[in-house]
């Protein structure tokens, strides 16, 4: 029964977390046809990047048990399509000065993430402190992706407008949070339900 349950709330959370990477192609859609991205950034689209490589590898056999962590790998890995498809869009259609600030971004997020994969895979034998160290800058990734839309801000602030911070994807991703602690806390992983809390914390303020 607690198997069944933590696979349905997995696909619960893969549900709404598609929602929330698929959220974008409205913002995009507008971009492809004004071919400029106007006032948008692309960092919370490359933390979400971020995001999605740290725990599609925490999901694999190498640092997580056999595959009980399933729904991480499926939805992850359509998270790391969907954002990277994004990303080359708005590098495509960005000004040169806005070239400069997504390579800034992106390299640094490449190089932590082959960082990651290598020490973990290399330096430790055991998946339990795999999971741990995977887990930990797992856990920055999370802080940085729910907490990139505070870049933002300052424009809403400027323009007095929401237009460039949705209140659909600050919605979509207190719910995918939501149930992936809800799956975390069924896992007893804390590296998985503490994803919750920084999202959780944004949300409300």
């Amino acid at each position: 029964m607690g198997d069944k349950l933590r696979l349905s709330i997995g696909i619960l959370g893969n549900g709404a977390s598609l929602l929330l990477y698929t959220a974008p192609i409205v913002t995009f859609s507008r971009v492809f046809k004004k071919k400029s991205t106007e006032e948008f950034s692309c960092f919370p689209y490359v933390m979400t990047l971020f995001n999605c490589l740290i725990y599609t590898w925490y999901g694999l056999p190498i640092v997580s048990h056999l595959w009980e962590n399933l729904p991480l790998v499926t939805i992850n890995g359509v998270g790391i399509l969907l954002e990277s498809i994004f990303i080359f869009i708005y590098f495509y259609y960005a000004s040169p000065k806005e070239k400069i600030k997504v390579g800034v971004t992106f390299v640094p997020v490449i190089v932590g993430f082959g960082l990651t994969t290598a020490i973990s895979a290399l330096v430790f034998d055991d998946h339990r402190h795999r999971k741990s160290f995977v887990g930990s800058v797992g856990l920055v990734a999370s802080i940085s992706m729910y907490g990139s839309p505070l870049v933002v801000m300052k424009k809403v602030i400027e323009t007095r407008s929401v237009e460039y911070m949705p209140f659909y994807l600050s919605f979509f991703s207190f719910l995918a949070s939501s149930l992936w602690l809800a799956y975390g806390l069924l896992s007893h992983d804390l590296f998985l339900a503490v994803r919750f809390f920084p999202n959780s914390l944004i949300f409300h303020n």
